[in-house]
């Protein structure tokens, strides 16, 4: 029997498993067997993490998140949670290598996937022109003609690490201005290398057996045309990955991960949730770390109280 099972391991998990670890409760983090670490293993330099004042890569932010874990006795178990029933006072967990689990609490931190663009052919071209990636896949396109689809942070930042390799890159933008802060905007408009494709949306994806050629369409106009590419970066977003849990705990319109107030606490006794499944707004590494520490205090608190 656990004390308390994390369910997930990017900043807000591994937070959770240092409290709980200091606490002496002795977490187990489920960290699963395909992307452990979460969405910053992806990202390239890390600028606004505080304590790194020279910046860092995001894998290796996470690797000394998970050092520090395992410092204080953090059992790191790489694999997936496939079932759940959370709703009795003991917690049961199947895991995908056939273990069943049970604990006393459990810290939901499984983060948010990368969206899709929803258009044919976009699974087909995914490692063929496609990527959600930059620091994955951005090697392979040394001196080519790429886009990057979106207008927030990530994709400012996507859109300029893209730079070091390829020769040309257009961001594509389905409005006339960026949701992107001041300073990624700034950087991105900057660079002689980047050019935006304004009220542009991607509705055809050509060429095989890879990426060719992108058909856009005018958001305002409708008039539709061809941009020549070697390579898209989606970035637009993500949504919450809530599947294993949604039956069981209360789930918004926007399909996060219900908390009360400022805590962790679901709406099952005995359940927390953190980070980015459930943050609408904020999705930065340093608030999900933050919720991540809430969570472990709030399981201690529940503990305690049992």
């Amino acid at each position: 029997m656990r004390e308390v099972v994390i369910i997930g391991s990017g900043p807000a998990g591994y937070t959770a498993a240092i409290y709980a670890a200091r606490a002496q409760l002795n977490p187990l983090m489920i960290a699963s067997s395909v992307e452990p670490g979460g969405e910053l293993m992806k990202t390239t330099e890390v600028e606004n993490y505080p304590g790194f004042p020279e910046g860092l890569m995001g894998p290796d932010l996470m690797a000394n998140f998970q050092a520090q874990a395992e410092r204080f006795g953090t059992e790191i178990l790489f694999d997936d949670v496939i079932e759940v029933d959370l709703t009795g006072d003991i917690k049961i967990l199947k895991t995908g290598g056939g273990q069943t689990i049970e604990a006393k609490t459990v810290i939901i931190s499984t983060g948010a996937a990368y969206r899709e663009l929803g258009l044919p052919r976009e699974k087909e071209l995914s490692g063929h022109g496609v990527s959600w990636c930059a620091t994955c896949d951005g090697f392979f396109f040394r001196e080519k003609t790429i886009a990057v689809v979106g207008g927030g942070d990530s994709a400012m930042e996507e859109a300029n690490f893209l730079t070091k390799f390829a020769s040309k890159v257009y961001v594509i933008h389905r409005r006339d201005s960026l949701k992107a802060s001041k300073i990624m905007q700034q950087r991105s408009f900057d660079n002689e290398k980047i050019e935006f494709i304004w009220n542009s949306a991607i509705t055809e994806l050509k060429g095989s057996p890879k990426l060719e050629a992108v058909e856009l369409e005018d958001t305002v106009t409708g008039e539709k045309s061809e941009l020549k590419l070697d390579g898209l970066f989606i970035a637009i977003g993500n949504d919450p990955r809530v599947d294993l849990v949604e039956k069981q705990v209360e789930i918004s319109e926007e399909r996060f991960i219900k908390v009360d107030g400022r805590t962790s606490k679901t709406t099952l006794p005995g359940v927390f949730a953190a980070g980015d499944v459930i943050d609408p707004t904020y999705r930065q590494a340093i608030t999900a770390a933050g919720s991540g520490c809430v969570a472990a205090l709030d399981a201690e608190h529940y503990l305690s109280s049992k």
